[in-house]
């Protein structure tokens, strides 16, 4: 008898089920592929060096004098966190550097578990042990993800922040433990305070007021310890974006990089910017407020972090390592078989997967300075703004889900 060929979503299917029947394999895979890329080709994380040298200057005076020399167009590396950061990374001073790499890797990668993990739990449907196959497959496929490589190869500190916020939202908590993880996050690193938003949309106010107590009894504990360089920090250099590095390299994927590189180093660049703020908040505002109305804890959370790092002046490409929580969103949040919920996934996974910025950044090193930025490398350097408005939209035009009973409100204590 002649069998029909099969179609392309009954091929994916069948890929899919395959995928969840050995997703255990797949990690090991993935995690062995990845232990042989660091063999033959070491990382050298820079970022973990400035972290493990500048910190000691805590106690010493100079934190923020410390400069590691590289190369252009970023010549020199500073320290750029508040004072608690030093003080959180002053035990990687007490390792041998081979250690303290090992350890940020291995740490880094658990973290990316915990990420996927949470995600999971965060997803509309109740679902308080997510499959494992899926939170397997997610780590798997995310440890390949453009800002998770970059994080990994930088030793950044990115999945660590975002899976100490997570975990504070997704696991079962007291305000006070929920707010905290969050309220320490933003103390070591300011761009996890958007999370603050989450816990305002979602009415968690004993929540937020720990996180912001959190927070502010972490800057003092540094303030007590290192004045004078808590005063230089967050009376001068907290807004100094110039010394973090230039807002218009394509290393850049906020709202503002894309529009420095769109509208040329020596066009008025302010009233464009904060027109797409505005826009953008509008989006952002639509898409909290659908995820609100239908119970949707991830929405909500994606969109926060989405809309901060677009109104950021600098969002590196490796602040993007949200863009996993935000793919786990698509494929299976409500309406992803929404047209937009599939083209936005699609868009994530052709740009991180691809490496796309990697390839522009290879490409931008090689331009004069200062000149007109190409067209032709500015356009595709807009790629992690698109995908953040995509997923914007998505989460606006997601469908509401049917009346549930009064328990099935948005509450923290269903995740």
């Amino acid at each position: 008898m002649h069998r029909r060929p099969a179609t392309a979503p009954g091929r994916a299917r069948v890929i899919g089920t395959w995928a969840a029947e050995h997703a255990g394999w797949c990690l090991a895979a993935s995690l062995a592929l990845h232990l042989l890329a660091v063999v033959l080709s070491p990382p050298s994380p820079l970022d973990l060096r400035v972290y493990r040298e500048a910190s000691p200057l805590l106690l010493t005076g100079g934190l923020y004098d410390y400069q590691l020399h590289t190369a252009p167009p970023i010549p020199v590396l500073p320290f750029t966190y508040p004072p608690f950061a030093a003080l959180v990374f002053l035990p990687l001073g007490q390792l041998p550097w081979t250690v303290a790499v090992a350890l940020w890797q291995t740490l880094s990668v658990a973290a990316l578990a915990v990420i996927a993990y949470c995600a999971a739990r965060l997803l509309p449907g109740g679902h308080e042990r997510p499959p494992h196959s899926r939170v397997l497959l997610w780590t798997a496929g995310g440890l390949w993800l453009e800002p998770v490589r970059h994080t990994l190869d930088q030793g950044q500190v990115n999945l660590l922040l975002c899976a100490l916020a997570l975990a504070a939202i997704a696991l079962p908590c007291r305000p006070a433990l929920r707010g905290a993880g969050l309220g320490l996050a933003a103390a070591v690193k300011l761009t996890p305070a958007v999370g603050g938003l989450y816990l305002l949309a979602t009415r968690q106010w004993r929540a937020a007021g720990w996180a912001l107590a959190s927070a502010a009894g972490a800057t003092a504990l540094a303030w007590a310890i290192a004045p004078r360089e808590s005063t230089r920090y967050w009376f001068g250099l907290v807004t100094d974006t110039q010394r973090i590095g230039p807002a218009w390299s394509v290393r850049n994927q906020s709202l503002r990089g894309a529009l420095a590189r769109l509208l040329g180093p020596g066009a008025p660049a302010a009233p464009a910017w904060w027109t797409g703020i505005a826009l953008v908040s509008v989006v952002a505002a639509a898409a909290l407020w659908s995820a609100v109305r239908r119970r949707d804890l991830l929405g909500v959370l994606v969109t926060a972090e989405l809309y901060g790092l677009l109104v950021s002046p600098i969002s590196w490409s490796h602040h993007w390592v949200w863009c996993l929580p935000t793919m786990v969103w698509l494929a299976h949040g409500p309406g992803r078989r929404h047209p937009l919920h599939r083209v936005a996934l699609a868009a994530w996974a052709l740009v991180t997967v691809g490496r796309l910025v990697p390839l522009l950044i290879r490409a931008e090193d090689r331009l004069p300075h200062p000149a007109p930025y190409p067209a032709l490398l500015a356009w595709p350097g807009t790629a992690y703004a698109v995908c953040a408005v995509l997923s914007l939209l998505a989460v606006a035009a997601s469908p509401r889900p049917v009346p549930g009973p009064p328990a099935a409100r948005l509450s923290p204590a269903r995740v």
